[in-house]
């Protein structure tokens, strides 16, 4: 069964420390958790136990750990943070030929995801991810900065 920590701690350095580029939507960012995401914390001293109770809280879903595969979780887990959890879901979904494609990960899209092939699944994922970010720098002039480092991190 999937390890939310592995998960984190991949995220946590795929996510980096303190950012305050201008063209990032969230604003400043410390490990990938916006000023939004935490008001009233002094996101530049975000510590990484306050950044890891946050991931746990809301970014690691309850079905995630039985996820029977740890890199699929692990890619499950970052792109959620990297591009939203429903979205990435839907994603996986799609991946799975799953119907509805609702963004919810809940017992059916468990179970499909545990009988896919792991290796196959994160392939067709990552096909699809690299697709959405090409997307995003396609269609949104101001985040064409951001796709190489996405798909460098889709890929990883």
């Amino acid at each position: 069964m999937a390890d939310p920590n592995v998960a984190i701690i991949k995220t946590l350095h795929n996510e980096g420390g303190f950012v305050d580029n201008p063209a990032d939507r969230g604003g400043p960012t410390n490990m990938g958790i916006t000023q939004a995401d935490l008001p009233g914390t002094p996101i530049q001293s975000l510590t990484i136990a306050q950044a890891e109770a946050y991931y746990s809280e809301h970014y690691w879903k309850p079905l995630y750990s039985q996820i029977a595969d740890q890199d699929v979780a692990n890619k499950l887990f970052d792109m959620g943070v990297l591009f939203g959890v429903g979205t990435v879901v839907i994603f996986l979904q799609t991946c799975l030929k799953l119907e509805p494609t609702d963004g919810a990960f809940g017992p059916n899209t468990l179970e499909a995801t545990n009988e896919a092939d792991p290796a196959s699944l994160l392939v067709a994922f990552k096909s699809v991810l690299m697709t959405h970010a090409t997307t995003i720098g396609s269609t949104n002039p101001t985040q064409r900065q951001f796709v190489k480092g996405w798909w460098n991190r889709i890929n990883s």
